[in-house]
């Protein structure tokens, strides 16, 4: 089994609100719950337990004005999740400030690339 080692930079964003927190981790999330309708499979998807995956929409629901997520229960389908307007908005905010970021600072991160040392031979 041979081990790739990526070599494009990426840049990971966390924004820290007092002892709030948004990153990647969880606009994925986010955006995995849009996707599937269900934290389960959300979570699922980025090799998480339902536990951790429920956990973290509990965080995000508690740190905002209003809640992130919603379930719903019942019905024809059996229930699901669904993002909130307020969701949809915050998740649209953080994208947004990413590629800001990126873009902003795309200069400086090739100048730190270029710099970094070759390990393109595993050492």
């Amino acid at each position: 089994m041979s081990e790739t080692h990526d070599t494009d930079p990426r840049l990971r964003l966390r924004i820290h609100f007092g002892n709030a927190m948004m990153g990647p981790g969880k606009a994925d999330l986010l955006e995995n719950i849009r996707e599937t309708g269900s934290i389960a499979a959300a979570g699922r998807a980025m090799s998480m337990s339902y536990k951790r995956a429920w956990s973290l929409v509990e965080e995000m629901n508690a740190a905002f004005q209003a809640p992130l997520v919603e379930r719903n229960r019942g019905g024809a389908q059996g229930g699901g999740t669904a993002l909130t307007d307020m969701g949809e908005a915050v998740l649209a905010h953080y994208r947004r400030l990413e590629a800001i970021t990126a873009e902003a600072g795309a200069k400086e991160i090739a100048a730190l690339r270029a710099l970094v040392r070759d390990m393109s031979d595993g050492k």
